[in-house]
């Protein structure tokens, strides 16, 4: 099986007659179709988390690992702390499994990502140093 031959097999385009043909001139035209997966791309997703339930859907997103989650805890945080604790920490226990990443930042809002991506949370600085960027990223840890 020839080099054309092969090439037309994989592409699974023109005859073989054309393949030849289009080659004697020294070109191959492989088509300009650009076919992007809808899961190859990247999708940065707002949520609001009301009660315990509504991180369902957040979990889900991440799981599949194309989604950053931007999450606004302040409903929940204005009707029940205990809740949005156990929130927080099923969310963080996602992204411990997922290998991904969750912080806070502001007083209402965190942000988790998947295994592809990390969250900057400024420099590093000596002990009693306060950061220079992003003071209001906050960790999540138990």
């Amino acid at each position: 099986m020839g080099f054309l031959s092969k090439l037309k097999e994989k592409l699974g385009t023109g005859s073989s007659s054309e393949m030849f043909e289009e080659a004697e001139h020294g070109y191959v035209e492989l088509g300009s179709e650009t076919h992007m997966d809808a899961k190859s791309k990247l999708m940065v997703r707002p949520f609001v988390i009301e009660e315990f339930e509504h991180i369902k859907p957040i979990l889900d997103a991440l799981r599949e690992g194309h989604t950053i989650a931007l999450v606004n805890i302040k409903p929940l945080k204005d009707k029940d702390l205990v809740e949005l604790k156990r929130a927080i920490n099923k969310l963080k226990k996602t992204c411990d499994a997922i290998e991904g990443d969750i912080a806070g930042f502001g007083e209402n809002w965190i942000a988790a990502v998947p295994n592809f991506a990390y969250i900057y949370r400024g420099q590093k600085t000596a002990k009693g140093e306060k950061k220079a960027e992003m003071e209001e990223v906050a960790e999540y840890e138990e």
